[in-house]
């Protein structure tokens, strides 16, 4: 069954390919009409947290990915899915979550906008870097012959673009960007649902027969994701509003994203598509059940108190 999921493509048209671009690019031109220049200067006052997450999403957290790839020896296609998902920015429903969680939402907020926008460079080095450092991984690359140029315009276009044209439009629009982003988010996640429900039907056999190894798989991933923010923050000594921060920064990552690159880049390879996609499903579940458990805990025991920085 475990060489089966290497040599399995999901059944995916270009129509659904495109939908899926266009309803990140919606999503993130949204996420960024809530953005502004100035919620950057939270950066320059508590530089400490700041910096502490984004070593925790670009650096621990695919060091930590190839650790648990080297222990739990997964077929290649699955490896490299688990690399690319490690490599992706984060997702945009962490600042959500974030607040849910009474959490640090500046702090969130500013490593939303930096990790996007900076993963137009980061990603597909990333991805190249620790891909390679695991044998079957970069034998894979080998033969697929991926080329980190069409990539890196991928990226750009789907959140680079975006992310920059909200912000100008929040700037020079400020009223009409308050009105958009509420109609714009909800609908792009909805299109984006669709997506997921579409993907899911169509390729429903392939999921049930791969499901129990996939969904261990995941399960562990996203715990060591989760872990590699809250270890980080606990090591740095943040408060407990930025501990939770990190830990759903960097718990939380774009598997949209990383299906776009997967479907563009990898003809839906099935080990790295069932990876991404049961990701997107899983690390919503994972983020709201420690999000409510964090929100429980703030209004129930009055000695944990909400710090900023």
């Amino acid at each position: 069954m475990v060489e089966a999921l290497d040599s399995s493509t999901l059944n995916f048209n270009q129509d659904s390919l495109f939908l899926l671009n266009i309803s990140l690019a919606i999503i993130m031109f949204g996420v960024a009409l809530d953005l502004r220049l100035t919620d950057f200067k939270y950066i320059a006052k508590n530089p400490k947290a700041f910096w502490l997450g984004i070593f925790s999403q670009f650096f621990f957290l695919p060091l930590l990915t190839l650790v648990l790839v080297y222990l739990i020896s997964p077929p290649p296609s699955v490896a490299l899915g688990m690399f690319l998902v490690a490599a992706c920015p984060g997702g945009n429903v962490s600042n959500f979550l974030t607040h849910l969680a009474k959490g640090n939402t500046a702090l969130s907020v500013s490593l939303t906008a930096f990790s996007t926008g900076f993963s137009i460079f980061i990603t597909p080095f990333n991805f190249a870097l620790w891909s390679g450092f695991y044998g079957p991984t970069a034998d894979l690359l080998q033969e697929i012959s991926l080329s980190y140029t069409d990539v890196f315009q991928t990226v750009a276009l789907i959140l680079g673009i975006p992310l920059v044209l909200g912000m100008m439009v929040n700037n020079r629009f400020p009223n009409w960007a308050a009105r958009a982003t509420k109609i714009l988010k909800p609908v792009s996640i909805l299109i984006f649902a669709a997506f997921v429900v579409i993907a899911f039907v169509g390729n429903y056999n392939l999921f049930l027969k791969f499901i129990g190894l996939i969904f261990l798989w995941v399960l562990g991933h996203n715990f060591v994701a989760l872990f590699s923010g809250y270890s980080l923050a606990k090591i740095g000594k943040l408060s407990l509003a930025d501990t939770k921060t990190l830990t759903i920064e960097t718990g939380i990552q774009n598997s949209g994203l990383a299906l776009v690159l997967i479907f563009t880049y990898f003809d839906g390879l099935g080990g790295m598509a069932i990876i991404a996609a049961w990701w997107g499903i899983w690390h919503i579940i994972s983020g709201m059940s420690l999000s409510l458990y964090w929100k429980r805990i703030k209004e129930t025991n009055p000695r944990w108190v909400t710090q900023k920085g």
